[in-house]
C-alpha cells in the first residue's frame, strides 16, 4: 500500500477505536476480523437488508461465534459504519493499484481516475445501492464520522484532482461544488444502471468521462 493509501486508511483508525469499542490489541487483527465480519454481512444483507438481519446471521455468514464477533464490534450499526470503511478504502486501494497517484499530467490523472472510479462502482453496484438505501439507518455517532470521511477523502479527492487541472488548462470553476457533483456523478451507474442495461459499460464510461470534462470546462487529453 503506497504512503498515501496508508494515510488514508489510518484516517480512519482513530474513529473506529473511538466509536467501536474493542479489546484486541493488534491493529491488523482487528483490520482483518472487520473486513471478514463486513464480507459475512454484506452477503447476508444484500439478499436480506439491513433490518431484517440478525446479528447470529451476521455471525454465520462471517464464519464466527456469537462471542467472537462481540469481540470486535457491538451492534449490527458498527457494522454498516464498517462497510462505509470498507467502501471508501476498497475505492482507494482500486485508484492506488491502478497507479493514478503516479500520473503527473493533472487532466489525464483525472481522467483515469474517473474511469477507474466508474468502473469500480459498476463492479461493485450492489454494495453502492446498499450503502445509498440503508445509510439512513445509521447512529448519529456514526453518521457524523461517515459524513466527515466522506468530505475528507472523496470528494476532497475531486477537490484535489480538478484543483490541479484547473491550473493546467486555467478555467474559472467553483472547485467545492464541482468535486462535490462528480462524487455524486460517479456513483450514477450503480443508482441508474437498471435502466440502461442494453447499453455497454464502457460507452456509458467514456460518455460520463466526456460529460464530466465538458462540465468542468476542461479538454480531455489526447490519445495516440
Amino acid at each position: 500500500m503506497s504512503k498515501k493509501s496508508d494515510s488514508f486508511e489510518r484516517c480512519w483508525e482513530g474513529h473506529i477505536e473511538e466509536l467501536i469499542k474493542i479489546s484486541a490489541k493488534k491493529a491488523s487483527a482487528v483490520e482483518s476480523k472487520h473486513r471478514q465480519i463486513v464480507e459475512g454481512a454484506c452477503r447476508v444483507f444484500f439478499k436480506k437488508g439491513f433490518h431484517p438481519t440478525s446479528m447470529r446471521e451476521i455471525a454465520e455468514a462471517a464464519g464466527m461465534s456469537m462471542g467472537q464477533m462481540y469481540h470486535y464490534i457491538s451492534s449490527k450499526d458498527d457494522v454498516l459504519f464498517l462497510i462505509h470503511k470498507h467502501m471508501q478504502t476498497s475505492w482507494y486501494q482500486r485508484l492506488t493499484d491502478a497507479e493514478i497517484e503516479e500520473i503527473d499530467d493533472a487532466t489525464k490523472k483525472l481522467e483515469s481516475a474517473l474511469k477507474e472510479s466508474l468502473v469500480f462502482i459498476v463492479e461493485n453496484k450492489d454494495l453502492i445501492q446498499f450503502i445509498y438505501t440503508e445509510s439512513k439507518y445509521l447512529a448519529k455517532n456514526h453518521l457524523k464520522v461517515v459524513l466527515e470521511m466522506d468530505n475528507r477523502n472523496v470528494v476532497e479527492y475531486w477537490r484535489d484532482l480538478i484543483r490541479n487541472a484547473s491550473k493546467q488548462q486555467a478555467i474559472d470553476i467553483d472547485i467545492d461544488f464541482s468535486a462535490n457533483l462528480i462524487a455524486y456523478i460517479v456513483v450514477f451507474l450503480a443508482l441508474r444502471g437498471w435502466n440502461l442495461k442494453s447499453r455497454p459499460v464502457r460507452d456509458s464510461v467514456e460518455f460520463m468521462v466526456d460529460f464530466s470534462f465538458k462540465g468542468l470546462g476542461l479538454s480531455r487529453p489526447r490519445t495516440l
